[in-house]
Order: C-alpha cells, then structure tokens, then sequence
C-alpha cells in the first residue's frame, strides 16, 4: 500500500469483502466489463462530440501506453485540472488502467492551492487547460516546477509550450508500445484510484486516498438509489472533478451502468437547458444556486422537460419553497436531496419517502453498511431527535487522510469514526437533518471555503491587527464571505484593496470576501476567543437580517 495511506483494520475488510461491498476489482477492471458490454454504446457528449463506450476504451488505452512511455507509473500522482470536457474522463479512464491516482483539482484553482497540492503528494505531473477565461495556466505550473523537482511533467490541454506535453497529441498519436505493458500492471484493489480534496477548517488542504474497492461501491450504491440505468442520461455542468458530479453517482455510476452522460463547460441556463430535450436528459446534477437560476431563467419556459426524472441537489441545504417550485415548473422529476463527504458517506432522499420527509430532511444513508452515530461534546451518543455531531465509518468512508497522522489523530476516533464537523438531528422517519456545523466553513454554493486559509492570508496585509471571517446569509449561494477586522493603529483599508491583495496571493476567486466589517475590537467567547456567532449576529443586523 501506498505510504502515507491508513488502511482498514483487517477485520472491517474481511467483513466489506463479506458482504459484498467489496469485489477486490480495480476500477479499470469495473470500467473493462462495461466498455465490452456496452461497447456500440454513446457513453459521452461534449458539444458535437460523441464518444462511445468503445471509443473511449480505445482512446484510453492509447493514452495510458503514451503516458506510460513519458514515465507515468503505478502510484504516480498526477495532478489533474481540467474543465468539463470528454478529456478529463478520457485521461480519467488512463489513469486507472496504469494504476496512477489523480489528484482532483479544479480548473479554478490557483497557485496556492496547486502548489500545495503538488508538494504534499510529491505529484510527478499536472495536466491543464491552456488557459480559462483570462488566465493562462502554463506560467503558474512553470513556477510550481521550479519550486517542486517532483514534478517531471507538464500536460496541457491546447497549444504546448516550451517544455509542455500536449494531451490532445497523447490522445491521438498512436502509441509506440503495445497493449500488454497495460496486461503487466498489477494494482492492488485496496490503494487509492484518486486523491480528493478536503473541505477541511485549516490553512493547508488535505488529500482524501479513496481506495478502488470503496469507489467502486460508493458509485454502484449512489446509483442504485438515483434511478440510473442504462436507459438514463445525465447533465453534467458542476465541475467534473467534485466528488459529486464525479462518483455519487456522477459519470462513475452512469458508466458503470452503461448510461450516457452530456458534458456542458457552463452552468448558464441558456447553455445547460437546450441540452436536456436534445439529448432526453433524465438526470440533471446541481447545488442549490444553480438549481434556483435555471427555475428563474426564461430559457424554461416552453422547453420539453419532460424526460428529466431526477434533480439532485447536494453541496448544501435545499429550501423547501424551491424544491416546491421545481416540481411545478418540471413535474416529470423527483427533486432528490442528498448530503455528502469527500471522505465517503452519502445520504440521499429515496424517491418513495413521505413529502414531509422529502422537504424537511437530507436523507439517509446509502449502504447498511454505513454506521452513524450523532455525538455530544464529551464524544456519548446523542438521546435520538437531538441535535449531535455527525461521525461515521463504513466501506467507503476513509480512515484518514493522506500523510496527516496528526491531524487524523484529532478528527477520527479510537475506533475509526470520521468526526465529520455538521451537526445533525435524527428524523422520526430515520432520515437526518443539518442543524449547522462544528468546522470553520464558510458554503459558497457548495464550495466550502476554510476561514483559517483566509484569516492567515488577511492576518499578512500590514494594517491588519486581526481577522476573522464569517459567512453571511445569501438566498441564492447560501452563504458569503465577510472578512472582519481590526486594523493597526492610523491604518485605513477597503474591500476593493483588501482583495487586490488577497488576489495576488493567487487563491481560487471563489475564496475572496465579498463583505469588509471593520471594528474596533472583536466580542471574545467566555473562554477568551472570537466569539464568531456574536460576529455573525453583528453583520446579519448590519444587513437588515432576522438573527
């Protein structure tokens, strides 16, 4: 195994293996049973591009002999930033049949974060676009190479520079070696097939080893209460590397059933609408903030829905008046609400709960094999219907991070639950529902932003004394960042020039405050530290908010 990774105690392996959960399957092997199954099959669609579950066999396997040849072995760790395009899941599907684990990045991040990324996996390669937008990749991943002498090789996804590998050229140049180096891999089942991200509270991200037997389960079990079949089509606009759109049960669960899944670069509803009666969409993947923009947009109005049979929500807590809304705008769906971690459980409304149960709760979870407890702060199980941190273990759900030891030490129990930092309280139907959270997260729109990560950046600008961050309430994204401080003595600052600042730190945009609270002194809890509720109570009066 992978050093660095903590394995399952033999014990819960033997009885995942037991209970079938586990298939000691690779997920190249999963992935070659349906790519021969299926194989006349369209499993892709990028714009004008249709990709069979054949052609993606074919490409793939190309693509692997070609990295291969550049040096990609087993456990290499490849960061992997690309947008919503067939190339992610062509080099996605490679990466599997060598063995090497993606580290699954987003197109918008930055240098801070991949940095960081590359040096705490000691990554061999990244793989980006030429640029997104106005930003052009190949300069920050230059640098990065300077500072990492891990990192061998630069990938990109357009026209190459000077030192850089074109993927589209791996793709399509026939490989020079043949299919049976592929044959010669061995990779133990129990390694991790990718590296996702945390949304963890502190400065410095965590990598999330999610091992191919758990994967694999995760996605077959998501699936099988999605209503995905080989007859099911999905519309995917959320970026393609989030745990959700990505394994819950995202492209890996569609594929794995033989199903069929519409790429969309955009999550604008005049991109993404036109798309479901073109391609007789049945399943349609969004938060919260996506959701409420493509009820609003006029681009609906007259569009045949009617193929849609599943809207999944997940990434933060749907109101109920939306989810009321959609079903009379959409009538063919089910607006399935689902609660999720990158570390593995999942929680998902079944499509024959009560209506009251539907709106009122996240769901529950997926597997028998899930064991949750809600506990109190002193670590005892919570009387049921009150209100108790969430903690779990299970046959997809890690028992730690990748080379944290200390931080695993904190954040996991004797006995191997994962403290999950949301509060939760226990439906009488035996759903769940959120009742807030432990962690230091800030929701925006489903991607949750570390408050320590910015403090610490903020708490670095010469007027600042201190800093603390706080979400404030916004009714589409759920939350945004207010960053408060306390300035040094004769010091001035505005919020334009405290993100021109934080902006050359080189953060993902997504993680800039959009609010500045400047006060003279922060309120301190009864044990002396910020008090953040009374802050969040400070800046909801400000804007006129019911506390």
């Amino acid at each position: 195994m992978l050093k660095g990774v903590v394995p399952f105690p033999p014990e819960f392996a033997s009885r995942y293996r037991a209970k079938g959960y586990w298939r000691d399957r690779t997920l190249a092997a999963e992935f070659a049973e349906v790519f021969a199954v299926h194989a006349q099959r369209v499993a892709l669609i990028d714009g004008e591009r249709q990709f069979t579950y054949g052609a993606i066999d074919r490409a793939s396997d190309n693509l692997a002999l070609n990295l291969i040849e550049l040096g990609i072995r087993p456990q290499d760790r490849v960061v992997v930033q690309l947008p919503n395009v067939a190339e992610f899941v062509l080099l996605y599907c490679a990466l599997q049949k060598i063995g090497a684990i993606p580290i699954a990045a987003l197109a918008s991040h930055r240098f801070s974060e991949i940095s960081q990324f590359v040096a705490l996996a000691q990554a061999v390669a990244c793989v980006f676009p030429e640029r997104q937008g106005d930003f052009e990749f190949s300069p920050m991943i230059r640098r990065i190479g300077r500072q990492s002498s891990c990192l061998r090789l630069s990938i990109v996804l357009g026209t190459p520079g000077e030192g850089e590998v074109s993927l589209t050229e791996l793709v399509e140049r026939p490989a020079r070696i043949g299919r049976g180096e592929l044959a010669r891999i061995q990779i133990d089942p129990t390694d991790p097939c990718i590296f996702q991200l945390s949304g963890g509270t502190t400065g410095v991200p965590k990598l999330i080893p999610r091992c191919h037997n758990g994967y694999a389960y995760n996605s077959r079990a998501a699936a099988a209460v999605c209503g995905v079949d080989s007859d099911s089509t999905l519309l995917l606009a959320l970026p393609i590397a989030h745990n959700l759109p990505l394994a819950c049960p995202g492209i890996q669960g569609f594929m794995l059933n033989g199903g069929k899944v519409v790429l969309c670069q955009s999550p604008r509803p005049e991109a993404m609408l036109p798309l479901i009666p073109r391609h007789r969409v049945t399943h349609v993947k969004v938060v919260p903030a996506l959701l409420i923009r493509l009820i609003d947009s006029p681009v609906l109005a007259g569009l045949d829905t009617g193929s849609v049979r599943y809207i999944q929500s997940g990434g933060q807590r749907l109101q109920p008046e939306v989810r009321i809304r959609t079903k009379q705008l959409i009538p063919s769906c089910f607006v399935q609400e689902n609660f999720g971690m990158s570390e593995g459980l999942l929680m998902f409304v079944r499509a024959d709960d009560p209506e009251d149960v539907r709106l009122e709760t996240v769901g529950r979870p997926i597997s028998p094999g899930d064991e949750v407890r809600l506990l109190d702060e002193d670590g005892r199980e919570v009387p049921f219907g009150e209100v108790g941190e969430l903690c779990v273990r299970g046959p997809y759900t890690v028992r730690g991070y990748y080379g944290a030891a200390e931080h695993n030490a904190r954040v996991f129990t004797d006995d191997g639950f994962y403290r999950s930092g949301d509060l939760m309280r226990r439906h009488p139907s035996g759903n769940y529902m959120v009742e807030g959270r432990k962690k230091d997260l800030i929701n925006r729109g489903g991607e949750k932003i570390s408050a320590e990560e910015i403090e610490n950046l903020i708490l670095s600008h010469p007027a600042v004394q201190n800093a603390a961050c706080v979400p404030m309430h916004d009714p589409s994204l759920g939350e945004r960042m207010c960053a408060c401080v306390v300035l040094r003595p004769g010091r001035r600052l505005e919020l334009g020039e405290l993100v021109a600042y934080l902006t050359a730190r080189e953060i993902a945009r997504f993680k800039l405050p959009e609010r500045l609270e400047v006060m003279e002194d922060f309120p301190l809890s009864t044990f002396g530290k910020v008090s953040k509720k009374a802050l969040v109570e400070m800046v909801s009066r400000k804007l006129g908010e019911a506390v």
